[in-house]
């Protein structure tokens, strides 16, 4: 026990490199926070115009939501960051990590609202227009919050699983808290700094977990 306390709970390496970490997660929330606006926003844009039905438009948002949803975001990544230098395109690692991870998002964001949207019954978007709204009223009015109500369970448990792939910027010299982690546990030789990591992402990670579970329970459908 105490060899494994000195391994991974060095009090004077975590002392000396907590301020490294705590740097790491300012950049980690930053660029996670980011990323939920922008994903979710692109998302949910990109459903209502699909919900208008036209061919052509929908074959692109189609083919977008299911190339993002296919291809791993480190290959992404990697393309941006190491790629496009060569046609004379330099994006910083934060930009390429916000700019994936958003896009990433965003198509998995338009194909849950997009079921939310297919949820809604036929006749309340029929009553919608036949009052006097028309389609696009009709959508904002009445089918987009029943459709926002049925998206929030998949969608927060999306959102966590893509703002923890922040981690992969350490792959591309991000330093948010995996980088900084591992950069400390290469200069002490301790494990300590990982567990440093494993608080943060804690830290960041269990409220947003705590907050999804009661989002999930105040936007269920209630049973008859």
């Amino acid at each position: 026990m105490e060899r494994f306390l000195e391994t991974f709970f060095n009090p004077v390496v975590m002392a000396k490199y907590a301020p490294d970490v705590i740097a790491g997660m300012g950049v980690t929330l930053a660029i996670a926070a980011a990323v939920i606006v922008a994903g979710i926003a692109l998302g949910l844009a990109l459903a209502c115009l699909r919900a208008y039905r036209r061919k052509v438009l929908n074959f692109f948002i189609i083919c977008y939501a299911d190339i993002f949803r296919a291809l791993p975001p480190l290959v992404l990544i990697l393309i941006l960051y190491f790629g496009f230098p060569s046609i004379g395109i330099r994006l910083s690692g934060a930009m390429v990590l916000f700019i994936v991870l958003s896009l990433t998002l965003a198509a998995f964001a338009e194909e849950i609202f997009w079921a939310g949207f297919s949820a809604v019954e036929k006749g309340q978007w029929e009553a919608g227009i036949a009052t006097g709204l028309g389609f696009t009223r009709t959508l904002a009015f009445v089918a987009l919050p029943q459709a926002v109500r049925l998206a929030m369970p998949p969608l927060v448990n999306r959102v966590l699983a893509i703002t923890k792939m922040t981690a992969l910027g350490s792959a591309i010299g991000v330093v948010e808290i995996l980088s900084a982690s591992t950069t400390a546990q290469s200069f002490s030789g301790s494990a300590t700094p990982l567990t440093l990591s494993v608080i943060a992402y804690l830290v960041i990670f269990m409220p947003m977990v705590v907050l999804a579970r009661w989002l999930e329970n105040r936007t269920a459908w209630k049973k008859r």
